[in-house]
Parts: C-alpha cells; sequence; structure tokens
C-alpha cells in the first residue's frame, strides 16, 4: 500500500464514521480513490462508548471505501477529538551550561520535556507540545533559535490535554478492526490543513468545525495555531431539539433539518408548512417552517457563542483586528442555511464555509469536496505527509551509510553534522499507544 504513496484517513466522528482512501498525483495534490461511511453507532461527543459497535463501523467503513476503489487497507490515520480535549498556554525556560556553543535541537528537545512534566488532572496526559515564539537571552520573537548563542533559552508552548483512556479506546478499535495505527492526529489540525491556505493562518484565522456531537475550535495567527477547544455540542442537539419540539421521531427530525432548517427564522413566512406522516396510521403532523426555524435558532445561537466566548478568551477583544481572515465554518453542520449569516451578526467577524479543495485534485467529485469531509480529507493529507517524511528519513539513512569517513578513513572536516529530525508529539503519541496495545495483548 505504502509503496503506492496511498494514505487512508479514519474519522471516527459521533454521528459517522469515515474511512477515505487517497493518494498524492504528479503536482503534489491529494487524489481521493474511495469512500466508506457507516452510521456511527458506539461514540458520543467525539469518545468512544461502545467498543464492539465501533469496531463494526470502523469495519464496515473501511470495506465499502476498499470497494469503492480497489486499494486494501491496512493501515490508517485516525483523528482525535471528543470533549476530553482542552488546551492551555504555558511558558517555560532552561539555562545551558555553556552559553558559548550555539543552541542546537537538543536544547530545544530538553525544554519541550520539561514542558511534558508539568502535573495534570488525573488521567489527563499531554498529547502535544507546540512551541510558539523562543526567547534567546531576553530577546524576543524568536522563531528558531537553532544556531544562535545564549544562556537561558526560553518559549511559550500552546498545550493541548486529553484523557489518555479515551485515546488508547481508539486505537484499541483500530486495531481489532484488523487495521495497523500509522498516526494519531488532532480532528482540529486535520480539518484546518484540509480547508484553510497559508495566508489566512498567517492573517489570523478561528476554524469552527461543527460536527455531529462535538464542534472543534482552532485559531491560527502568523503561521501558528494559537489555541484549540471542543465544545461538547453540535447537530446532534438541534437534530434533538427538532424532535422533542414538533414531536416526532429522530429521523424525521433530522431530515427536517437539513431540508428545511434554517438558522435565521426571519426567512421563513408564517404560511410555509410541511407535512410529516404520522406513525402506523396515525394522523399526519404539520409543522410551520416558521416555528422550526426558531428552535435551530435558539440552539445554534447558544452553540456560537460559546465558540465565540472561547475566542474571546484567548484575547479576541484586543486581538480584533489580528484575526483579519475572521471565521471559517466547516464540518456537517455548516451547511445550515443562513448559519453564515447568523455568524457574522453574533461576532461581527467575516466568515465563509470551508470547503476541503484547498490540496484536492482539480478533477475530485463534488461529495468529496463536501465540508461533511474535511476532517477525512486532512487526514489523509496528513497521511501523505507522514509518508514522505519517512522517505526522505530512509534516504538520508541510506545517505549518511554510504557516506561514512572519506577515502582515507578519516571523517571529512568541512561537512557539518546530519541535522537531528525532531519527532512531532503526535508521532511519540502514535508509538506510545501502539506500544501500549502490543504490550496489553
Amino acid at each position: 500500500m505504502e509503496g503506492n504513496n496511498i494514505s487512508v484517513g479514519l474519522d471516527i466522528g459521533t454521528t459517522k464514521i469515515v474511512a477515505m482512501i487517497g493518494r498524492e498525483n504528479e503536482y503534489g495534490k491529494a487524489e481521493i480513490l474511495g469512500i466508506g461511511k457507516s452510521k456511527s453507532l458506539g461514540v458520543h461527543r467525539g469518545v468512544v462508548n461502545n467498543i464492539t459497535q465501533t469496531i463494526q463501523s470502523i469495519q464496515q467503513a473501511v470495506q465499502e471505501a476498499e470497494s469503492a476503489s480497489g486499494v486494501n487497507i491496512d493501515g490508517v490515520t485516525v483523528g482525535i477529538a471528543g470533549q476530553h480535549i482542552r488546551s492551555l498556554q504555558h511558558s517555560d525556560y532552561i539555562t545551558r551550561e555553556n552559553s558559548e556553543l550555539v543552541i542546537d535541537e537538543e536544547d530545544i528537545d530538553r525544554l519541550i520535556n520539561q514542558v511534558h512534566k508539568l502535573v495534570m488532572l488525573p488521567g489527563e496526559e499531554i498529547i502535544h507540545v507546540l512551541p510558539q515564539e523562543y526567547k534567546v537571552d531576553g530577546q524576543a520573537e524568536i522563531k528558531e533559535p537553532v544556531g544562535m548563542y545564549g544562556g537561558r533559552l526560553e518559549a511559550n508552548f500552546h498545550v493541548v490535554v486529553g484523557q489518555v483512556s479515551s485515546i488508547r479506546n481508539i486505537g484499541r478499535c483500530v486495531k481489532s478492526a484488523g487495521l495497523e495505527l500509522e498516526g494519531i492526529t488532532l480532528e482540529p489540525l486535520a480539518s484546518a490543513n484540509a480547508v484553510l491556505s497559508q495566508e489566512e493562518k498567517e492573517a489570523g484565522v478561528a476554524l469552527i468545525d461543527i460536527g455531529g456531537g462535538t464542534t472543534d475550535l482552532a485559531i491560527f495567527r502568523d503561521g501558528i495555531i494559537r489555541h484549540t477547544a471542543v465544545i461538547p455540542f453540535g447537530g446532534n442537539v438541534i437534530t434533538e431539539d427538532i424532535k422533542e419540539g414538533c414531536s416526532i421521531i429522530e429521523k424525521q427530525a433530522e431530515l427536517l433539518k437539513i431540508k428545511f432548517g434554517s438558522a435565521w427564522p426571519g426567512e421563513n413566512k408564517d404560511n410555509e408548512i410541511v407535512s410529516i406522516p404520522g406513525l402506523r396510521g396515525r394522523e399526519p403532523k404539520e409543522i410551520t417552517l416558521k416555528n422550526l426555524s426558531k428552535i435551530i435558532h435558539a440552539r445554534v445561537v447558544e452553540i456560537v457563542e460559546q465558540v465565540y466566548v472561547e475566542i474571546k478568551n484567548y484575547g479576541h477583544e484586543e486581538q480584533k483586528k489580528k484575526l483579519i481572515a475572521g471565521i471559517v465554518l466547516t464540518g456537517g453542520g455548516s451547511q445550515l442555511n443562513h448559519l453564515k449569516q447568523l455568524v457574522e451578526y453574533i461576532t461581527g467577524m467575516d466568515t465563509r464555509i470551508g470547503y476541503p479543495n484547498e490540496h484536492l485534485a482539480g478533477d475530485s467529485d463534488d461529495d468529496v469536496t463536501s465540508p461533511l469531509f474535511a476532517t477525512a480529507v486532512g487526514l489523509v493529507m496528513d497521511g501523505l505527509k507522514r509518508q514522505q517524511k519517512r522517505k526522505l528519513e530512509h534516504a538520508a539513512q541510506s545517505n549518511d551509510d554510504v557516506g561514512e569517513g572519506t577515502l582515507d578513513g578519516e571523517p571529512d572536516q568541512d561537512s557539518a553534522p546530519p541535522k537531528k529530525e525532531r519527532k512531532s508529539f503526535l508521532d511519540k503519541l502514535t508509538e506510545r499507544v501502539k506500544d501500549f496495545l502490543d504490550n496489553a495483548e
């Protein structure tokens, strides 16, 4: 599978599980070969709560993707999200013993490892440490300190924390479904990679991914992720409200929301009515669209206001000028009519709907470029990037083996020491989860 540069993204969501197979084409874009979808039965608000049902749903989605593409799936890149994910900002520093030597990768590793020693709540673990800016001997706003002289190295970090048991449960489901766990990625990061351009990340942007069970937020500025949050509400609570408010079954409520729903009550006239068949010969129900959009509006306002509180917590009041690219909405929930206008009205920020076509091949299906599949596309891209990195590492390894020493057996004095590739913490997390699952057997 790896030989053809093929990668598989597995998005384990609250309402659906998506397996997406993609490969890199000659222009460096992702070409989607097949998609498999299944109803997610064992996941609640992004967290696995029934292992057996989740395994069955994963297998169903994978089989569908295999038959659509004719490719056998061995390994997957899986997304983690859910209400247990939270983030915090943290500053830390190290004092170097010898300031006569330049700062190298090992100093940065030492600083990052120090952040990992932060004490968390029981059951929580740091899953992602992202350095933001560095300071060397008090000199601020340094993006890359390697190669500089200095005695004190400090940095601001964006630290993402999650329940380690929830992550292991996802790993267990993937392994029990007969798949290899190739990588773990934070879902808000995957969605952001799929729908945001580099210019937006530089200018400052808030990505809101409205899923079935949760709403994920990721804020970028100067090309760096600054804040992530997971709000434990999504499209499902809107469906639930329609079901209760109109006294109908969930299936009908979901259809009503998709076909006739609007986040803006003023759009519907009083005499617009939709008739819903009654159960087992009962009288059909008549529901006014104005009433339907009032129910939807009330819940959507609540979700958007919670997200806006998170954006303000990040410091949006004084940052308003800095989040120049405004808000990008993606995920299945972003397809609700007039949502863009409502978000603009509540936040006062420019808003657009994010389609994952930024990095996809030009002839991709309209289905694939739906905001519904933003996370899955991002996971495929992440898998391709990992493969690329592995290839470069292998190439560098074989070059090192060939070029060790010179003709007279002496090492070449002029050649610089090879730059040590720093492993991302998600790579390390993937390895830790794999080791845990191997040892648990």
